[in-house]
């Protein structure tokens, strides 16, 4: 076990560093938090100011300089410098008032920060694998032992960063935004996890010409030489950590669904832009339909933007669907996915992999009034199948105009309406809007933070259908758990934990009851949907058996907290 596992795992921490080495730590480091007998213990003397503080002290001072700062967006860089010195009172800051600092932390502030800001992103415990130099070397890098303890890597490679697309290694902030948030919603140990930057290269022709961009600069590479590089990176973490959670997260969308089928049987790996959105959405539907929405055997699903969260989403759904009782063919039917070209039908080109099973008969439309029967639009498909449930995963803002969304007011007692895009730039309509063509009767999720909304004299809450709901809770089993493989199953399980936690299920007035519960109680609903997806892993026989106990020892034992323990040499 490593020094660093050993410092993180135990009541009173045994390390063998010392010195400058300690404080230059981010796991370990207290900064002037190390009292006196550890400062005579580590040589630490003349390295720290005299004061010794709490942890306490220090998070009061910290966030009093945060709110001085001009703006959300200064606040991130602040605390991204903060989390490279010392990762616990990083946590220990937000831990605060997560509801407030998550907007922050992660989404709108952090796709600025890959954009604008490629120097914040070179820590020392990110892993940058790049192609033109670590081909045939990924088994060796990955063998250093201050990896030894690693239980979830988040990888990308760059290929699509939220909405605005091919950042390169820049994209370097999404792994790392996502292992902050595993910490903070789910208790992941900071020491288990592992942020990794694939760089193909970019076509991102002004990162190519800036003279600050820290990665290959290269046109991405693709094809089968794309393959061969991801083989080599999954082969080499799976020999280094068979009992590891591989999530992929921000790839370029026909690469994701490809990897993710090509993978999934031989490890532990999921691709939450796929499976974690879609275990939100199916949780949120599920809460929806308490509130009011149409049954599930009732609804018709038209999801605008048909990439891998769409497809990941419709997939999911039409599961949980034949779990209701349908037959596959039935559920296929009640989704009507619509893309770049219109409509998805059978026989059109282009049609991939993902939307196959949701592809429409090709003459569906021959009884419609269409302006063009080649390419039916997102209008023309609400028009005529009127249904109860839109879904944007599009990117692009605007989309869901008072045409689009009045189809719906008209048919449903409760219409759904989730528009996932982010940034909130890219958002389909906003939640203002939608309530005022709906008359108010519109359930609503965004995929961005918004603030509640007037209506009608009243405060309507906007839920964020956002897969911190989800993936926390999911690599908390994994480490608790034991899990060896991530199935759709456990997704689906993930689903129907989250809906079972909803304010709205019994309330007196559904319609100002939000469908998910609030951020501030993130780690609780990781516990639940580590426990459920532990509880469908035993059935699935991807997780080994215990008993409920055991398992509730183990998520405890599991989940991670910022304080400062004592410390003594190893």
């Amino acid at each position: 076990m490593s020094d660093t596992a050993r410092a993180m795992l135990s009541s009173s921490l045994k390390t063998a560093l010392s010195g400058r080495e300690l404080l230059d730590c981010p796991v370990l480091n207290k900064g002037n938090a190390f009292d006196r007998r550890e400062r005579d213990l580590f040589g630490l003397h003349g390295l720290l100011p005299a004061s010794v503080a709490t942890l306490a002290e220090q998070a009061d001072l910290a966030r009093a300089r945060l709110a001085e700062l001009p703006d959300n967006f200064a606040r991130h860089i602040a605390l991204r410098e903060i989390q490279d010195r010392n990762e616990t009172l990083f946590y220990a800051i937000i831990d605060e008032a997560l509801e407030a600092w998550l907007p922050i932390i992660y989404t709108p502030a952090i796709g600025r920060a890959c954009r604008e800001f490629s120097h914040i992103w070179t820590r020392p415990r990110g892993l940058f694998l790049s192609y033109a130099a670590h081909r045939g070397r990924i088994a060796e890098i990955l063998a250093n032992p201050q990896f030894d303890d690693v239980r979830v890597i988040v990888a990308s490679d760059g290929g699509s960063i939220l909405g605005i697309g091919d950042q390169g290694a820049n994209g370097m902030g999404i792994p790392i935004g996502k292992l902050s948030l595993y910490t903070a919603c789910g208790g992941l140990d900071p020491a288990r996890a592992l942020p990794v930057l694939l760089d193909m290269g970019t076509d991102n022709e002004t990162l190519l010409a800036d003279p600050e961009y820290i990665g290959w600069r290269h046109a991405r590479v693709r094809g089968a030489d794309y393959d061969a590089f991801i083989a080599e990176f999954v082969q080499a973490v799976n020999t280094r950590w068979p009992n590891i959670a591989l999530h992929w997260e921000d790839l370029s969308g026909a690469d994701a669904l490809r990897i993710l089928r090509r993978y999934r049987g031989e490890m532990c790996t999921y691709n939450d832009d796929i499976q974690g959105t879609a275990g939100v959405t199916a949780g949120a539907l599920l809460a929806a339909i308490k509130a009011g929405g149409a049954a599930l055997d009732a609804q018709k699903i038209v999801i605008f933007g048909a990439g891998g969260a769409g497809c990941g989403i419709a997939d999911l759904l039409a599961q949980m669907m034949v779990a209701g009782g349908m037959t596959a063919q039935e559920a296929s039917r009640r989704f009507f996915m619509v893309d770049i070209n219109g409509l998805v039908r059978e026989g059109m080109p282009g049609v991939t992999e993902g939307q196959q099973p949701f592809a429409q008969p090709a003459d569906i439309a021959a009884g419609w009034r269409v302006d063009d029967a080649a390419h039916i639009t997102l209008a023309e498909v609400m028009a005529h199948v009127q249904p109860t449930m839109l879904i944007g995963t599009s990117g692009q803002g605007g989309a869901f105009t008072r045409e689009i969304v009045a189809p719906m007011a008209r048919q449903a007692a409760r219409p759904i309406i989730f528009a996932l895009s982010n940034p909130t730039a890219n958002i389909e309509a906003t939640p203002a809007d939608l309530l005022a063509w709906t008359q108010g009767r519109a359930i609503i999720g965004t995929g961005g933070p918004f603030a509640p909304v007037e209506h009608d004299g009243r405060l309507r809450p906007v839920d964020q259908i956002n897969n911190s709901y989800v993936f926390p809770g999911v690599g908390l089993a994994v480490v608790a758990g034991g899990i060896t493989r991530m199935t759709d199953g456990m997704f689906l399980a993930a689903a129907h934990a989250l809906a079972a936690l909803s304010p709205a299920a019994g309330a007196a007035d559904p319609t100002t009851a939000p469908l998910l519960p609030p951020v501030s109680e993130l780690r609780l609903v990781a516990t639940a949907v580590a426990r459920a997806v532990i509880a469908q892993g035993q059935k699935e026989g991807v997780a080994p058996q215990a008993p409920a106990h055991e398992v509730e020892t183990a998520l405890r034992d599991a989940v991670w907290t910022a304080r400062y323990r004592p410390y003594e040499k190893a």
